[in-house]
């Protein structure tokens, strides 16, 4: 190790150029790094559940439905109705959307001079001007299932305008220019935007407008905690700078490679702010310690001792990590931890080999030595109120901490069978939010903004299909959160009721194929049923946000389709309820088997490295007590499982084997020279633990900034983040050296356990 601290003294210049050099090269490439918020895209393109539903949207005109929604006192009047087709034929010319149906092109069955006339409710060439014709469309909007509480509300204040977009299209930028279209307008009515990808939107929106803002003033506070810490220029920097280069490091090889941010991804430079600045923050402070030397010496020996527990340390939070490659089924989780891992490396080589080299390259300007005596006063308060005070209490309570910590653990297990996910994207808007506001009210009025299909296959001009397709529908509706359906069933039914036989499946295929005959040609046709008529659907919309109800309809739908599927007819459920519900168990089979892996790896890990499984096990126990407590607080607080949220842990685990290897090298290389259990836990609080401690409080503080936020998994994850740093360093500075301490004295049988 120190011909390895000589080397990047003598190399500093050239290390420091090159670092710059590439540091400046990969931040360019960011500039065309993309957010991908299309929460479908995290399902592997093999899984059932996403198949089918890309399936149902290349063959039915597309499944990323959204609406525009237009609120005002009465719709019924015709100025409202003006700017309904206004928005209507501005949505149908727009690339990248396949239909759009509305009040004033919907279609419309009924009796005519040739039976059946099929054309849409509302001549849009020719709008109702008398009141007598408003009234008259009223009463039959209301008197229909077709367009009330689907196309208009109950109570006539509300209609929406309806748009699906084609499949492979950029959701987010056609819901952009849709927003953009529909605002220059200026239409007098109130306007609200739902459905899927204007969410999309909203939050890519919601994610850059945060990371803008409160990335920097994260960093500010970090800054101002580490000048309060360290009192240097280096002390503030360099854990930032080392930070920042790995970041810059990391987001610029995604690019490289093809890859988007995404939901979870889009978190990494803040989990590398955490774990990447830890490493530095131990560089400097065991600098900072080796006093009445000159700069260069004191660099060396420096780094001679710190080189690796901080390689052990960044190595094991690395595998940790990379457990996500091979524990999680979500796409977006594999490549967190991919480049999660990447980073964290990254960050692992700046501060062993770049920091050095750059302080080294610092010192050459300065002549000044390190004063022993400034330095300690620089952390007089800290060691004199903090560090000392713990040292004292965790060499003469030991049995105490212990018991303490036990109960504490105890409590919070209680709460963790109390912890909900969360995976609709609804719920990460603030209650006031318009996104939120506009989904409110889609759920109270038009039965959510959630799409819900039924698909079936087989002969859709079959009498049997059609009557499955009919008691389907009846039993989707018995569900308290399915409002309305639609298929082709029921515009069969509708025309046998217009002909005057009763709203029913006629019994015979000739008669059934006759009433085809006059749906050929008409829109809507292409939305429900496919081109050979061996296929066809039920539309839907689900009425709720909660993930409970929609594991509940899931399992609903899956007992009736098991038991009437059969071979002249194949049932199938899919849907946004249905991608969730799978998202859903994915996100928690991927947390609890990522995390059991990590916890595993990193055990056999520090065991080896260390070559004792004892140590192994004493740097997961704090790790272990620090989950386990998260998880208790996110349960009797109500702070839900979600996209964000399941990256706590991981960031609990990495800080945690940093502290813990830090403290286990320390205090038994101590023991080593002094063979005195207390005076070397003492030393390992005052050193290791002065680093350990401004880590958590610089970082917590800066994840603090994160309730700031106007995404509500943004708000939970800042705050989880700070309680994982706290959790960490308390279980590194209290359980641990408790652990060690009573190994050390039954090895030594020196002293009885209080």
């Amino acid at each position: 190790m120190k011909k390895f601290a000589q080397w990047i003294v003598r190399y500093r210049l050239l290390i420091v150029t090159i670092t710059f050099g590439l540091t400046v090269w990969l931040g360019y490439q960011i500039q065309d790094l993309k957010l991908d918020s299309d929460i479908l895209n995290s399902l592997p393109t093999n899984d059932p559940t996403a198949e089918m539903y890309i399936n149902i949207g290349n063959k039915f005109g597309g499944n990323t439905m959204g609406m525009v929604i237009l609120k005002t006192t009465n719709i019924f009047k015709t100025s409202v109705l003006e700017d309904v087709k206004q928005v209507t034929d501005s949505l149908s010319v727009m690339p990248g959307i396949s239909t759009v149906t509305s009040l004033t092109n919907v279609i419309d069955i009924k009796g005519g001079n040739m039976g059946i006339d099929i054309g849409h409710l509302i001549d849009e060439y020719n709008l109702p001007k008398t009141q007598a014709q408003l009234d008259s469309l009223k009463h039959r909007v209301m008197s229909k299932e077709m367009y009330k509480g689907n196309i208009v509300s109950a109570d006539s204040t509300s209609t929406i305008v309806m748009f699906t977009l084609l499949d492979h299209v950029n959701k987010q930028a056609v819901a952009q220019r849709i927003k953009a279209k529909v605002k220059a307008m200026h239409l007098p009515e109130t306007i609200y935007f739902g459905g899927m990808p204007m969410m999309m939107d909203d939050v890519g929106h919601l994610m850059k407008s945060d990371m803008g803002h409160l990335l920097p003033l994260t960093f500010l506070i970090i800054m101002l905690i580490l000048f309060l810490s360290f009192r240097s220029f280096r002390g503030v920097i360099m854990p930032l700078l080392s930070a920042g280069i790995s970041i810059v490091w990391v987001l610029g090889i995604m690019q490289l490679l093809g890859y988007n941010l995404n939901l979870i991804t889009n978190e990494l430079p803040i989990v590398l702010l955490a774990v990447g600045s830890a490493y530095t923050i131990h560089v400097i402070n065991r600098y900072n310690e080796e006093k009445g030397k000159n700069r260069k010496k004191a660099l060396i020996k420096a780094v001679s001792y710190i080189a690796i527990p901080v390689f052990l340390s960044g190595i094991t939070t690395v595998f940790g990590f990379s457990s996500f490659i091979f524990g999680a089924y979500l796409t977006m989780i594999k490549q967190f931890g991919m480049f999660t891992s990447l980073g964290v490396l990254f960050a692992l080589i700046i501060s062993l080999v770049f920091v050095p080299a750059f302080i080294s390259l610092f010192s050459v300007y300065s002549k000044r030595n390190i004063s022993q005596k400034k330095t300690k006063s620089r952390n007089s308060f800290l060691e004199k109120w903090m560090l000392k005070p713990s040292a004292n209490l965790i060499n003469g309570h030991p049995k105490y901490i212990l018991t303490g910590s036990l109960i504490l653990v105890l409590i919070s297990a209680a709460g963790i069978t109390r912890i909900k996910t969360s995976v609709n994207m609804a719920n990460y808007f603030e209650k006031s939010n318009s996104t939120r506001v506009t989904e409110d009210l889609m759920q109270a009025k038009f039965g959510g903004s959630l799409p819900v299909f039924v698909d079936f296959k087989g002969d859709m001009q079959d009498p049997t299909v059609l009557k499955t397709m009919i008691a389907t529908e009846k039993y989707m509706k018995k569900f308290p959160y399915i409002k309305t359906t639609q298929s082709v069933a029921d515009l069969i039914q509708q025309m046998s009721k217009v002909m005057g036989e009763g709203k029913k499946i006629p019994d015979s295929k000739i008669k059934i194929q006759q009433l085809w005959f006059l749906l050929d040609g008409q829109d809507i046709m292409s939305q429900l049923v496919s081109g050979n008529k061996k296929e066809g659907i039920i539309q839907s919309r689900f009425a709720s946000s909660d993930s409970k109800n929609m594991q509940d309809f899931v399992s609903y739908m899956s007992k009736y389709i098991k038991t009437h599927s059969t071979n002249k007819c194949k049932i199938g459920l899919t849907g946004m309820p249905s991608v969730y519900v799978k998202l859903n168990d994915s996100l928690l089979r991927s947390q609890f088997i990522s995390l059991g892996l990590a916890i595993i790896l990193v055990i056999l890990i520090v065991a080896l490295i260390l070559k004792s499984f004892k140590k192994g096990l004493f740097a997961a126990i704090p790790i272990i007590v620090t989950i386990i407590l998260l998880f208790g607080f996110m349960g009797y607080t109500g702070i839900a499982l979600d996209v964000a949220t399941v990256l706590v842990a991981s960031i609990a685990l990495g800080m945690g084997i940093d502290y813990s290897i830090h403290i286990i090298t320390h205090f038994y290389s101590d023991m080593k020279l002094t063979n005195d259990i207390n005076q070397a836990m003492n030393e390992t609080i005052m050193v290791s633990g002065k680093a350990i401690f401004i880590n958590v409080v610089s970082v917590a503080a800066g994840f603090m900034v994160l309730l700031l936020s106007h995404i509500v998994p943004i708000q939970n994850f800042g705050l989880l983040v700070a309680l994982s740093m706290v959790g960490s360093g308390f279980g590194a500075l209290t359980i641990l050296p408790v652990m060690l301490i009573l190994n050390s004295r039954k090895q030594k049988n020196k002293f009885e356990l209080k």
